[in-house]
């Protein structure tokens, strides 16, 4: 039953637009701070970075049956319960010298996102349709690129001038602050529920997996976020332990390539009505160009503004890839969109966790040459799929 009012619409939206950033905050704010992490816990790297890779897991495979459950259940009740639990365990992430413990909090605040961003990508399906759907969905993607451009910028500050429990305080404040706002002007928005059966389910699902468009999609959708999640696992150990810059360095490079992401996704929005399969193959050539540039610079020129240079040029590639398809996957069934979204942002953030955090622990990148090589995987990778739909004649 729909109880948002009507005079509330707005002030709603904007909240959706808030909660959408959540799981990007969760993973960049502290990304300044993972350096010190390690050293203050005692920890090797290999352990900090795990803590930024089980989130990404636990909040992929989360997505995968939160889309049903806010289809069945509504899309209000499960983003607040979601955000209430949110300011609990970022405390105790703050409180807490125990790995295991940060362990066990990233995994219940990666189920916490993909609850709460999956009930907000489905309210700007329920709330709006045709061309309005279609604007809000795009913009949704930028606005959620917002996280990891705005995060490690503050979390270097904090982490200078606190430390990076402040990282997680922060949060909680933040997800306190949306909670009540949320309580106050929000509502119902889900017009029709749907059966929450197994059988339903999985018919759902195989429907969606066998439409060859949305199924591509979702693995480029995972492969262009892992070029943002690779930098993001080795940026920092990079830019502070070989390269000797401060937290508040590493804050203003995540800035600068968060600004990156966010540029991808402003020119796919103004190219929205050009024809799709063209401009993501012509991105795809970019980008692999950028980074073979990348590795010759790097046998006479590499140093931090060469790193960056050349990482922000790959990332606005991957930002305009990803906001191309991750709008078009998650509307395109609109009926169960829910679903949709979370099967999405499931499979993408599977994909993004296990290849960017493969490819880090295979490589151990340290100077600019190894961060091209990383590139170049996962730029092969999407030059593989884009072959495949070709092949195959599926049809965007």
């Amino acid at each position: 039953m729909v109880t948002l009012k009507e005079k509330n619409k707005f002030i709603a939206t904007l909240l959706a637009f808030a909660v959408i950033p959540m799981s990007g905050l969760s993973t960049d704010i502290y990304l300044p701070s993972m350096p010190s992490m390690a050293v203050e816990l005692n920890q090797p790297e290999s352990r900090i970075q795990l803590t930024l890779s089980i989130f990404l897991i636990s909040y992929g495979l989360t997505q995968f049956f939160a889309g049903s459950i806010v289809d069945s259940f509504g899309r209000y009740k499960v983003s607040m319960v979601s955000l209430a639990l949110f300011v609990v365990s970022f405390v105790i992430t703050a409180t807490t010298q125990n790995i295991f413990i940060i362990y066990a909090m990233r995994v219940l605040q990666g189920i916490l996102s993909g609850f709460a961003v999956v009930s907000k990508r489905a309210f700007f399906v329920d709330v709006y349709d045709g061309d309005k759907r279609k604007h809000y969905l795009s913009i949704m993607t930028i606005v959620w690129s917002v996280g990891p451009i705005i995060a490690p910028f503050i979390g270097g500050y904090l982490q200078k001038n606190f430390g990076w429990q402040s990282n997680f305080y922060v949060l909680a404040g933040y997800s306190l602050l949306l909670f009540i706002l949320e309580f106050v002007f929000s509502g119902e928005t889900l017009k029709k529920r749907n059966p929450f059966r197994v059988e339903f389910l999985i018919e759902q699902y195989a429907s969606m997996f066998k439409t060859k468009d949305f199924f591509y999609g979702m693995i480029m959708c995972g492969l262009s976020y892992s070029m943002i999640m690779f930098f993001s696992l080795c940026g920092s150990f990079i830019i502070e332990h070989k390269m000797g810059y401060s937290e508040v360095v590493a804050g203003y490079v995540s800035l600068i390539l968060g600004f990156a992401w966010m540029t991808g996704g402003f020119l796919g929005k103004a190219l929205i009505n050009k024809a799709f399969l063209p401009k993501i193959r012509y991105a795809n050539f970019i980008q692999l160009a950028c980074i073979v540039l990348m590795f010759i610079a790097s046998y006479f020129l590499s140093n931090i503004y060469s790193l960056v240079a050349f990482a922000f040029c790959i990332h606005i590639t991957a930002g305009f890839v990803f906001n191309n398809y991750f709008a078009y996957c998650i509307g395109r069934f609109p009926e169960s969109a829910g679903i949709a979204g979370g099967l999405t942002g499931g499979v993408a953030y599977i994909i993004t966790s296990a290849v960017s955090y493969g490819i880090v622990a295979v490589i151990r990148p340290q100077v600019q040459l190894e961060v091209a090589e990383g590139y170049f995987v996962l730029g092969l990778l999407g030059l593989l799929v884009l072959s495949m739909i070709r092949i195959r004649k599926a049809h965007i």
